[in-house]
């Protein structure tokens, strides 16, 4: 009988899961050589980088299962996107993930390409056990400030949830509000709730800019999403501001 080739084989194993692929070809090797060693190394290779990221991820876990331990059954992770550009406006999200969920590459959104957190954000949202997206324009930032604008935020992201969080871990920021609370610097790299609310939140205004390019072209807001890059600051000494802009921001080119 004509032994299968390294292709057939390869199709063959991926689509088992990792572990298996290594284990079955691991096994075949004895008869088909050195070929189809390396190919089982290969599957060796994506179980160890899944184990890793596993480790990772529960590393990340550490708050929530903390919290967990404490009696506290839905824990939100809170974060905001756009605090700091020249337009448009700030976006907060709460998210509430099942307990020791695994998300793949999960992370600060700032450390993922767009199509990752893209992928990562359909995901979120189908997994999560409630979320919620909190906005707050332009207008009232400039009204209240961006530290307030930006807990306003936060909170209206907890009121659009279908569960109400019975304790919140937020990105350096403390809210009044009755719930207890953990705010930790850096906490969308080290908490799994708080980066996923760092995705929706990231993902959510970075598709308000996208659309803000269609109504205000010419200032390029779908690329820098509103910072102050070379290119926007060159576009508002040629076309002045625009509606979205925060004239607390933009003072001096008022």
């Amino acid at each position: 009988m004509k032994k299968p080739s390294l292709k057939a084989l390869k199709e063959k194993a991926d689509a088992m899961e990792p572990q298996e692929a290594f284990q079955w070809l691991s096994a075949l090797s004895k008869e088909y050589g050195e070929s189809v060693m390396k190919l089982a190394d290969k599957y060796h290779k994506k179980v160890e980088a899944l184990r890793k990221e596993n480790e990772r991820l529960m590393a990340m876990s550490a708050m929530e299962f903390a919290a967990y331990e404490e009696g506290f059954q839905l824990v939100g992770g809170i974060d905001e996107a756009g605090r700091g550009p020249l337009a448009g406006p700030v976006v907060a999200a709460c998210v509430i993930l099942p307990p020791g969920i695994i998300l793949h590459k999960l992370n600060d959104s700032k450390k993922l390409s767009e199509a990752q957190r893209e992928e990562l954000f359909d995901q979120i949202r189908e997994k999560a056990l409630a979320y919620g997206i909190g906005i707050v324009d332009h207008d009232e930032i400039d009204t209240l400030n961006i530290y307030q604008a930006t807990k306003k935020a936060m909170k209206l992201a907890i009121e659009n949830m279908r569960l109400r969080p019975d304790y919140l871990i937020i990105d350096s920021v403390k809210l009044d509000i009755d719930i207890p609370q953990k705010a930790v610097p850096k906490a969308d790299q080290n908490s799994v709730s708080v980066a996923a609310a760092s995705i929706l939140a990231k993902v959510t205004r970075d598709r308000m800019m996208d659309a803000m390019e269609k109504e205000y072209p010419g200032y390029g807001f779908a690329r820098h999403k509103g910072y102050g890059t070379p290119e926007h600051m060159a576009a508002i000494r040629e076309k002045g501001l625009c509606p979205i802009h925060r004239r607390s921001f933009t003072k001096s080119f008022a």
